[in-house]
């Protein structure tokens, strides 16, 4: 019998569990969506403060993309889903895609 309490055991290995990769949700630019409707979009569907949305939508209309968040796959499209939904409920083209966050 081992002198030791640990030694009673056998040593298990371990795997180290990797988090699933993450996704951001990125909305693109056109020429006929409302700066007011996007701020929308990113208040309701995103839950970003007024203050986070404004900024976010200056990126978008300045720079032709903004990213709303970083999400695991199944939640980033659901939220694109969520926003294409809501977009043409309202006629507007607004586009959302997702991409591996690196």
């Amino acid at each position: 019998m081992p002198s030791q309490p640990d030694q009673l055991f056998a040593e298990k290995t371990r795997e180290k569990l990797q988090e699933p990769p993450k996704y951001a949700v990125i909305l693109l630019n056109d020429n006929y969506t409302t700066f007011d409707f996007v701020v929308k979009v990113l208040t309701q569907v995103f839950r970003k403060s007024v203050p986070e949305a404004i900024k976010i939508t200056n990126d978008v209309h300045h720079r032709g993309r903004g990213a709303c968040g970083y999400y695991s796959r199944e939640i980033a499209e659901t939220k694109i889903e969520q926003v294409e939904i809501m977009s043409q409920a309202e006629g507007y083209p607004l586009k959302c895609i997702m991409e591996k966050a690196g």
